[in-house]
C-alpha cells in the first residue's frame, strides 16, 4: 500500500478506508490482512482444498452406489438406448459414478499441487507460481463442476431394488441376530459362555453351507433344534425383526434432513442449479 500511503500524504486513515471502500465495492466482507503485491499463494490452496472436499464426498458417494450396484441392490440412470458395456450387452455398468470416481481423484490432486506451489514462494513470492495456478486453479473448478452435476444426475434418478435387498437381508440376519438371541437367553436363565460357544460353532457350519454348499443359510433352524436354546425357541421370528437392529438411524437421518439440511438449502434458495447435459 506504499503507492496510496503516497498519495494521501502518509495519511494510514485514508489507506485502510479506501481497503474498506474497494473491499465493499467487491462484494467482500473482509480483506486479506496482510498482503503484498498478490495475496499468499496459500490462499489458493485453502481454497482447493475445500473444492476437493466436495470430491471426496462425491467419490465416497460414488464408490458405495457402485458397491450396492455390484449387488444389484441399486442402480444409477441407465438410458434406453445407453451401453453398458461395449464387450458384454448384458452390462449395466455404473458409468456416472466411475465417472464421478475417476474426477474426483484428479480433483484430489490439484490441492496439494497449490500448497506446493504456495510452499515454494521465495520470499514475498517467485514468478514460478504463474503458470501452475493458472492450470490449476481452472481445472479444479471444471473438474467439481463436472462431478456435480454427475452427482446430481444419479442422485435424481437412483433405483433401488428392495426385493434383492430383502433377499441379501435374509441371508445375513440371522448372524446379525446371534447376539441377541444370546442376551435373550442369558436373561431366561441361560450361562453365557455355553451359549456362546454353542452360537459359534452353529454360525461357522451355517457359514460354510452358505459359502461352500447349496448357499442357504441354515443357522436359526440349527438355533432351534439346539436343546440349549430351547427357552427362545418360540421368539425367534419376533428377535429376528429387522427394525430391532437399525438402532436410531431413520431418525439420524430425518434430523438431519430437517436440522442440516434444509436450513442449508433455506438460506441458498435464490442459488439456481444450473443446467448441464450428461453423455454416456
Amino acid at each position: 500500500q506504499a503507492s496510496f500511503f503516497q498519495l494521501f500524504n502518509g495519511d494510514h486513515a485514508k489507506v485502510r478506508k479506501l481497503d474498506e471502500e474497494i473491499t465493499q465495492r467487491m462484494g467482500f466482507k473482509r480483506s486479506v490482512a496482510v498482503c503484498g503485491q498478490t495475496y499468499p499463494r496459500k490462499w489458493d490452496g485453502v481454497v482447493l482444498s475445500a473444492i476437493s472436499a466436495v470430491g471426496a464426498s462425491a467419490a465416497k458417494f460414488a464408490g458405495d452406489i457402485r458397491l450396492m450396484a455390484h449387488r444389484r441392490e441399486l442402480e444409477e440412470p441407465f438410458g434406453d438406448k445407453q451401453i453398458g458395456s461395449s464387450a458384454m450387452p448384458y452390462k449395466r455398468n455404473p458409468m456416472r459414478s466411475e465417472r464421478i470416481g475417476a474426477l474426483s481423484r484428479y480433483l484430489l490432486n490439484l490441492a496439494p499441487n497449490a500448497l506446493e506451489t504456495a510452499s515454494n514462494q521465495w520470499l514475498e513470492r517467485t514468478l514460478d507460481d504463474s503458470a501452475n495456478r493458472r492450470i490449476a486453479i481452472p481445472e479444479s473448478f471444471l473438474a467439481v463442476d463436472a462431478i456435480l452435476l454427475l452427482v446430481q444426475d444419479v442422485a435424481s434418478g437412483l433405483v433401488t431394488y428392495p426385493r434383492v435387498i430383502a433377499q441379501h437381508l435374509a441371508k445375513e440376519l440371522p448372524f446379525m441376530a446371534t447376539e441377541t438371541i444370546l442376551m435373550a437367553c442369558v436373561q431366561k436363565g441361560g450361562d453365557r459362555q455355553e451359549l456362546h460357544e454353542a452360537i459359534r460353532v452353529h454360525s461357522h457350519k451355517a457359514a460354510y453351507r452358505l459359502k461352500a454348499e447349496d448357499g442357504v443359510n441354515d443357522l436359526l433352524e440349527r438355533i432351534q433344534a439346539d436343546p440349549i436354546f430351547a427357552a427362545v425357541a418360540d421368539d425367534l421370528e419376533s428377535l429376528l425383526d429387522p427394525s430391532k437392529f437399525v438402532g436410531r438411524a431413520p431418525s439420524q437421518v430425518r434430523e438431519f434432513m430437517y436440522e442440516v439440511v434444509d436450513p442449508v438449502l433455506e438460506a441458498r434458495a435464490d442459488v439456481g442449479v444450473p443446467d448441464g447435459e450428461i453423455s454416456v
